[in-house]
């Protein structure tokens, strides 16, 4: 069997984009170009009956993963959200200021995701000491790490991966993301991993006017699914 493959993305264009290229999975989220949001009920609803198993972001705002009381209480929401549009999970992630997680509060978003799939995500990647961090991801009950292993990308960070697989020991998956295509899915896939997180995006050259009025950003990207369907055959 190949790899299972994550696509995240975050329109309703990009969402069949990736499930027409083969992805196994979906991030359903809003604002990628940020580091991923939560999207609206809207997407969550259309994403429930997409065919493959959708885990949405929670993730209120962007920037640091420190967040209040208020930030929680829309956190909880999104999460009942995410629960009755019928979507497979969520993924969390939140830190103390000085980048530990922040325990207290996932204990309280875990048991409110209660039943649901749960991806603790690259936040982990902020922690001071990603080994105590997995230890304390699996004692919450997240069943996958989304992960770099540190590094600024994937590949980068692949001999820390590794060790962070070996240390899991199956008790919680690990799956690296950042940086990873069809051009360096093999690395990957010499070493063992069973899925994968991607993108998959490709530029798209946002009209002048759009740009003009800060209605698109230079750079923009979206989700191609001839990169999908190249990084689905490079897994395969």
């Amino acid at each position: 069997m190949g790899l299972t493959l994550e696509v995240c993305v975050d329109d309703p264009t990009g969402l069949a984009a990736a499930v027409q290229g083969g992805a196994d999975r979906i991030e359903l989220c809003a604002a990628l170009a940020l580091g991923g949001l939560t999207p609206s009920a809207g997407f969550m609803a259309q994403a429930a009956g997409c065919g493959v198993p959708v885990l949405a972001m929670i993730r209120p705002r962007p920037g640091d993963f420190v967040f209040s009381a208020r930030a929680e209480a829309v956190m909880r929401s999104d999460i009942d959200m995410a629960r009755q549009a019928g979507l497979s999970g969520v993924v969390l992630g939140a830190n103390l200021p000085d980048g530990r997680l922040d325990l207290v509060l996932l204990r309280r978003l875990v048991a409110a995701a209660q039943g649901l799939d749960l991806t603790l995500h690259r936040s982990f990647d902020l922690t001071p000491d990603l080994d105590l961090a997995l230890d304390q991801a699996i004692e919450l009950g997240f069943r996958r790490v989304l992960t770099s292993g540190g590094a600024v990308t994937a590949a980068q960070g692949l001999a820390r991966l590794q060790a962070l697989r070996d240390r899991a020991a199956g008790r919680i998956a690990i799956l690296p993301g950042a940086g990873i295509g069809a051009a360096n899915a093999a690395l990957f896939r010499a070493a063992g991993f069973d899925q994968l997180h991607a993108s998959c995006s490709a530029p798209w050259p946002a009209p002048p006017d759009l740009l003009r009025l800060g209605f698109a950003a230079a750079g923009a990207r979206r989700t191609d699914a001839a990169a999908v369907r190249a990084l689905r055959a490079a897994l395969d």
